[in-house]
């Protein structure tokens, strides 16, 4: 944790967030604890491999109306399994191919488990613990298995038609691979929320804006994922826009290359600030706070990883991530649609104060900013881009309690 403080020293909001979220109460008002004490055997072990799966979302998940909790829960769980499935390398694809392609089946039968996940696949346990899963997916309400089997399926199809060539060639395949692995969600996400009557039955229908929030989170942990990706040997960048700047995609790491590489990087970020108008458009409708909450997060959190990610050539060196405390000041602030709207507008002027003319993609990525640009003049007017004249006194509060923290972690070890 004093790691965490001392990188935040220089950004006093941080470090105020992260104050106030690890020791003042801030956790627990965004993240309630999740009460799993009338739970069945089969959910509370369902709820702990969610923590184990991850960590992100198990807080985001758990958080929700408790009309939603274990539906979401199981929906994420159970598209955990089949990317579990999809990702692991070590599967042939003679294995792989037909166990996507039925995986939705496996809902319904009592006590499926997978054991053929390399030892090494770190949710290998979900897998081995799957019968949990189906045994809490047959007791949920029929609108929700319904949801939930439909996307699986789908998704399942999907993910084998790709499973074969690890890469897409044209921006075509590249939008139906992230339909088929992130769009799907957001729309079965929605599906949910109307089938759970905290949300209007319109939600449901949003087929098109709930599929472009998937693809815009998507697009984003590719971006970001490049070299990762790389070196798994799977490469998610569409050969129409790297083959402009490459003749084979792993070129662009090598550091001779940089200048290309960075050329590649702004057109796939320019690429994914297309669905921004759509993540607006979904998300102005939506009315329960807990799920606002739940949709806004990722939301955020993807804006700014690619204003971190544009024009930065670390990227291809290893995955950039943002700050902890600046992860933890946006899922504080990101609770309404105009701080939403707010957030939004300061990391897309980080983007615009990096856009060079020389930058081949600069035209199209300066359509795209004065698109959104003119979206958030009528949403905020004169409230764009206002900044505290002076730190307040919660700010200043926090940095001596950072500070003394510090001390006294530094000073126990010596």
């Amino acid at each position: 944790m004093a790691s965490v403080l001392l990188k935040s020293l220089t950004h006093p909001t941080e470090l105020a967030s992260l104050i106030y979220f690890k020791f003042l109460g801030g956790e627990r008002a965004i993240f309630p604890k999740n009460n799993v004490s009338e739970c069945t055997r089969e959910m509370k072990r369902c709820y702990e491999l969610l923590n184990l799966t991850s960590r992100s979302f198990a807080a985001v998940i758990q958080a929700l109306d408790p009309e939603l909790r274990p539906s979401i829960c199981i929906f994420y769980l159970v598209l955990r399994g089949l990317d579990t499935v999809e990702d692991d390398m070590s599967i042939a694809n003679s294995v792989k191919v037909p166990l996507l392609r039925s995986f939705h089946e496996k809902l319904t039968e009592a006590g499926w488990t997978f054991n053929g996940n390399a030892d090494t696949e770190k949710d290998k346990v979900l897998m081995l613990e799957f019968d949990v899963v189906i045994a809490e997916f047959g007791k949920l309400k029929k609108p929700y298995q319904d949801v939930i089997a439909d996307i699986t399926h789908r998704m399942g199809n999907g993910m084998a038609d790709f499973a074969e060539k690890r890469h897409v060639d044209t921006k075509e395949d590249y939008y139906l691979y992230c339909h088929y692995v992130a769009g799907l969600v957001g729309i079965g996400l929605s599906k949910l929320f109307s089938a759970s009557g905290l949300e209007e039955s319109a939600i449901g229908k949003e087929v098109d804006r709930a599929n472009s929030m998937g693809l815009f989170l998507q697009k984003t942990n590719i971006i970001r994922d490049y070299l990762e990706d790389l070196v798994d040997g799977r490469t998610w960048y569409p050969k129409e826009i790297w083959g402009k700047y490459a003749v084979r995609l792993g070129d662009l790491r090598e550091p001779e290359r940089r200048v290309a590489a960075v050329q590649c990087l702004n057109h796939m970020v320019t690429d994914a600030l297309q669905h921004v108008p759509d993540v607006f458009d979904y998300m102005q409708h939506l009315q329960n706070q807990t799920v606002f909450n739940f949709c806004a997060i990722p939301q955020v959190m993807a804006i700014s990883t690619l204003a971190l990610c544009y024009d930065n050539g670390r990227v291809f060196e290893g995955v950039v991530k943002i700050r902890k405390g600046l992860a933890v000041s946006l899922m504080m602030e990101a609770t309404d649609m105009k701080k939403v709207y707010g957030i939004f507008d300061r990391f897309l002027l980080q983007i615009k104060s990096k856009v060079k003319p020389s930058d081949p993609s600069y035209d199209a990525i300066n359509d795209q900013l004065k698109t959104i640009d003119a979206r958030l003049d009528k949403e905020l007017g004169t409230l764009r881009r206002t900044r505290p004249v002076a730190v307040n006194t919660l700010v200043r509060l926090s940095v001596i309690a950072a500070a003394g923290y510090a001390v006294h972690q530094l000073a126990s070890r010596l």
